[in-house]
Parts: C-alpha cells; structure tokens; sequence
C-alpha cells in the first residue's frame, strides 16, 4: 500500500495516508473533508545495505578481510 501526501482544500493541513487498495476516499484527520488534493513528493528509495562506491569497502579499506563478523554491520568481513 502506497502512502501518499495530500493538502486538505478545507484547513489546508497536510497530512500522509497510507491509501488501502479498496478505493475509498482518504478524510482529512483535522477537519474530515475528504482529502483530493495530492500532491507530488520526492521518493524514499531504502535498500537493505549502506550504499558505497563500487569495489569499496564499509571501512573503506581495500581489500576485504576473511573473518567474520564486521563490526560495523556490514558485510565487508574487515576484522
């Protein structure tokens, strides 16, 4: 379920909604009107490792080391 950010054309709040795929129409949480206007905001792409140049470790060292765990969290294997 997408979330999505819309302006209230009645109080003029601004409020996200996490809109549910059986259509109904998101309300307004301050006043209660029904919320039309959307408005277009900047994605938040979240992947599930650090992200890091090409070839380059999380300690930034070049090689990667054999034992694990890494102590930053990662997976570079530095320690």
């Amino acid at each position: 379920m997408p979330i999505y950010e819309y302006r209230c054309g009645v109080c003029d709040q601004r409020v996200e909604v996490l809109v549910r795929s059986d259509g109904a129409q998101p309300a307004c949480p301050d006043c209660g009107a029904p919320l039309s206007d959307r408005l277009f905001s900047v994605p938040n792409v979240l992947s599930g490792r650090t992200q890091r140049p090409p070839g380059q470790t999380c300690c930034g060292q070049q090689e990667r080391c054999d034992a694990p765990p890494c102590s930053c969290g990662d997976d570079c294997r530095h320690h």
